[in-house]
């Protein structure tokens, strides 16, 4: 069994799989906060794409991630082993590779579906940008300064999670990682904010 593994042609589905444990792994430890939620609401995906077909924005990007590294690693597997019976040797992973992703983006799609509708979405109802003004936010990575945003999480007035990137409004400021701040204006791409000073807003 290790022989066939360890051969050449395995080690792309051996590192997906991989992979996907140690992702999995940093989001059990906590490290990985908010990486799995990628801003993409369902308002993004309006026109059709590679994304949109795999239920990105329906679930985090991380998540899709994952389910196409585990699709892709058992595939290749499989499909490895049916051709070292047939011909005495798993196939080259030029040849291999893209027939396990053949098979893998399907199997992401429908089993991304499947969770979409079993987990608890994040951002499944689409709001626009502007309703986030006012709201709460927590600082989750890094330190947020004027000129360099940090990831903040913010509630939609439908108790749904955002995960977007604000910086104080106030030349000086620094929101470190765990601030409470409120949201007092959307800039493109990002958000500016003030320190939240009252416990009542928490």
């Amino acid at each position: 069994m290790w022989g066939f593994l360890s051969a050449d042609g395995n080690t792309i589905f051996l590192a997906a799989l991989l992979l996907m444990l140690l992702i999995g792994a940093v989001e059990a430890a906590g490290l990985g906060a908010g990486l799995g939620h990628d801003g993409l609401d369902g308002h993004d995906l309006d026109h059709p794409s590679l994304l949109g077909w795999l239920n990105v924005g329906r679930l985090p990007l991380l998540m899709v991630i994952v389910v196409f590294l585990f699709a892709f690693g058992v595939t290749g597997l499989v499909l490895q082993q049916l051709i070292a019976g047939v011909f005495r040797h798993p196939a080259p992973a030029w040849i291999a590779g893209p027939l396990a992703a053949a098979v893998a983006l399907p199997f992401t799609r429908v089993l991304g579906g499947l969770l979409a509708r079993i987990l608890p979405g994040d951002e499944t109802t689409a709001v626009s940008r502007e309703t986030l003004v006012g709201r709460v936010a927590v600082v989750v990575t890094g330190a947020a300064r004027v000129g360099s945003p940090a990831q903040a999480r913010v509630r939609d007035a439908h108790g749904q999670t955002h995960y977007v990137m604000v910086e104080p409004d106030d030349e000086g400021e620094v929101f470190e990682q765990g601030t409470s701040v409120i949201i007092v204006r959307n800039a493109g791409a990002r958000f500016l904010a003030i320190r939240n000073e009252s416990e009542a807003l928490l």
